[in-house]
């Protein structure tokens, strides 16, 4: 049908015949399809499409990875898939909900296709999986400039959001037909080369290399075997003193992770942990270690305190005052001898949000340390927006304090701003008498490290946390003069 504009309209007509007042007659009835025809649009865009970015989804993404391998063979030329991953998206949708993480995808999807050309298919797998065909490459370096430019516009796009959640992604690389002669086999190879940009730090793009297949399966073992080790019993702690420099009393310990794998042995942490914090688990882990802590604390008769490491995850995470509460109400732990120790790092993110978190903190009567001060993302300001209870001074620094000027240099003025501020200094990873003379001359407050006591059992310290049993003497050599004193360790 026309209208009154001469617009066509679809229509359906139905011819009947009928018996109206003795004679016969036709009648017609006609329907408007405009209506239909939009649903079943929609229903056929819904069946290719991803509802939420608008993107292809996996389907039509599978079915163009086919319908290009034939006439890429044909023409002996090379096509790329990438596999993009959203870095820390799980964080986002713990942190600040769905809806934000929803808004990031979409934010996702505008801003990598607004660099892509008609040549290049972007789909959404699934989740904060994306993928993307590149087709008639004349090389595969045509492939990495294609990852720099998603790459650089999501930091441009990073550069003007107002919002907290950042937008970084993760990118790996398969070409045709040197990686893999079928669709099933470039995305699997694309999978594992994006593994490896995710191991080698986030942010950044990678092709597939031969010996990715290996590792990327022992990574994802690593996780599965992460996410049972509580229930089976395999983490433990190893707990290291913390001293006084001027009068060698034992302020304190600081809990260690340590997770002792059935097949694996000994799992270094800084192996488990960055596998734990990309796959969600560091919260639970946290927590464990947390509880852990406390409850052994708390039957220490000799008042001293204890620290846990807090990752960015358990800062940014609402609830995380709340478990703190409930675990010090649980245990019977004194507030005031629990000290929790922070990175930098995790106040970047947002930093509004972890400072009112660490408020809440304070205000329960925890302790808060500044953790690896001088690495990462180093600021005075946040010294200055936040009263710290301790300035830890990463054990790179300590290590090399005595050779290199420089980085002595830098170590001073940690203390002055430390003496400045009226905060204690303490210095980790002490081992040597000539690290401990430097630092006692540039009057430190703390020290921590192998020349204090190295991690272990809890049970091998009971003559510090036990004041009935605190009679032991302990020696380590004092700063001035590199002789050994003798310490006698009174419960407080």
């Amino acid at each position: 049908m026309r209208d009154v504009n001469g617009q066509f309209i679809p229509a359906e007509f139905i011819l009947r015949s009928i018996d109206f007042a003795g004679q016969p007659h036709h009648a017609i009835a006609v329907r408007d399809l405009r209506d239909r025809r939009k649903a079943e649009e929609h229903i056929h865009f819904l069946a290719h499409h991803d509802a939420l970015t608008g993107l292809p989804n996996r389907n039509s993404f599978n079915a163009r990875l086919d319908k290009e391998i034939e006439p890429h063979q044909a023409s002996a030329q090379s096509f790329a898939v990438f596999c993009l991953d959203l870095d820390r998206f799980k964080e986002v949708n713990d942190l600040f909900g769905h809806a934000a993480g929803d808004a990031l995808l979409k934010r996702i999807a505008k801003c990598v296709t607004s660099v892509l050309d008609r040549n290049q298919m972007m789909a959404r797998l699934g989740g904060d999986e994306f993928a993307i065909i590149a087709t008639n490459l004349s090389s595969p370096s045509v492939a990495g400039r294609i990852a720099e430019n998603i790459i650089e516009a999501l930091r441009i796009e990073n550069e003007s959001s107002t919002t907290a959640s950042f937008v970084s992604t993760s990118i790996g690389v398969a070409i045709f037909p040197n990686d893999a002669r079928d669709g099933r086999g470039l995305l699997t190879h694309a999978d594992t080369a994006l593994y490896r940009a995710k191991t080698d730090g986030r942010g950044v793009y990678r092709f597939l290399e031969a010996a990715m297949g290996v590792e990327v399966r022992d990574r994802r073992m690593l996780e599965h075997d992460l996410r049972t080790a509580i229930a089976r019993q395999e983490f433990e702690l190893a707990y290291q003193p913390q001293a006084r420099l001027d009068t060698r009393e034992i302020t304190g310990f600081e809990a260690l992770l340590r997770w002792r794998h059935p097949q694996r042995g000994q799992v270094s942490p800084a192996v488990f942990i960055p596998v734990a914090e990309e796959s969600g688990t560091i919260q639970q882990i946290g927590e464990w270690v947390l509880r852990e802590a406390c409850a052994e604390a708390s039957g220490w008769t000799n008042p001293i305190g204890v620290a846990v490491n807090v990752s960015a995850m358990q800062l940014h995470n609402p609830q995380f005052t709340q478990l703190v509460h409930r675990i010090l109400v649980e245990t019977g732990l004194n507030p005031a001898r629990l000290e929790l120790e922070i990175t930098e790092t995790a106040l970047v993110r947002d930093l509004n949000r972890a400072l009112t978190t660490l408020r809440q903190l304070k205000a329960l009567g925890v302790r808060i340390a500044m953790d690896d001060f001088g690495t990462g993302y180093s600021s005075l300001s946040n010294l200055r927006a936040f009263p710290f209870d301790k300035i830890k001074i990463d054990a790179s620094f300590i290590k090399v304090v005595d050779t290199n000027e420089q980085v002595a240099t830098i170590v001073r003025a940690v203390l002055g701003i430390g003496r400045g501020l009226k905060l204690p200094v303490l210095a980790e990873g002490v081992e040597t008498r000539e690290e401990l003379r430097f630092l006692g001359t540039e009057r430190c407050d703390q020290i921590q490290g192998y020349l204090v006591g190295k991690p272990a059992d809890i049970a091998g310290f009971r003559y510090l946390t036990h004041a009935v049993e605190s009679q032991r003497d302990l020696e380590f050599p004092l700063p001035h003069t590199g002789d050994c004193v003798a310490l006698k360790v009174v419960g407080r």
